[in-house]
């Protein structure tokens, strides 16, 4: 057995797949109105995308009463504020909370946090 891919919760699929493909410089392998897939070119184990009418975005950070984060993605990069920036021009958000002097904690286009790290750390 093997993980083929972490599947994140959308509200557009295709939009999402989009984004994570644009900042990890993967390809879309797949993609239709309720799923999407992508996956690094030299293959290996991807992220994918299904459609969630109802999604509700997390909040972070995490709050009594409020749609918690079931899990985030750590992307490592070679330089912290470049992936910050490069972040932000494919589309993430910034969060307002940044508990961690070395790690930035993002938001993608639907709201799901992920971090960057630089990958010396």
């Amino acid at each position: 057995m093997r993980i083929s891919a972490t599947v994140l919760d959308a509200p557009d699929p295709p939009a999402l797949g989009a984004f994570y493909a644009r900042l990890l410089s993967w390809t879309v392998v797949e993609s239709d109105a309720t799923w999407t897939m992508v996956r690094p070119p030299t293959g290996g184990t991807g992220l994918s995308f299904q459609l969630e009418p109802d999604y509700v975005a997390p909040v972070w950070p995490s709050a009594p009463g409020e749609q918690q984060m079931m899990s985030h993605l750590d992307i490592a990069v070679e330089d912290l504020e470049a992936g910050v920036a490069w972040a932000i021009e494919v589309g993430a958000t910034l969060a307002e909370n940044q508990p961690q002097e070395h790690v930035r904690v993002m938001l993608d286009p639907a709201g799901h946090p992920f971090c960057l790290f630089p990958s010396q750390v």
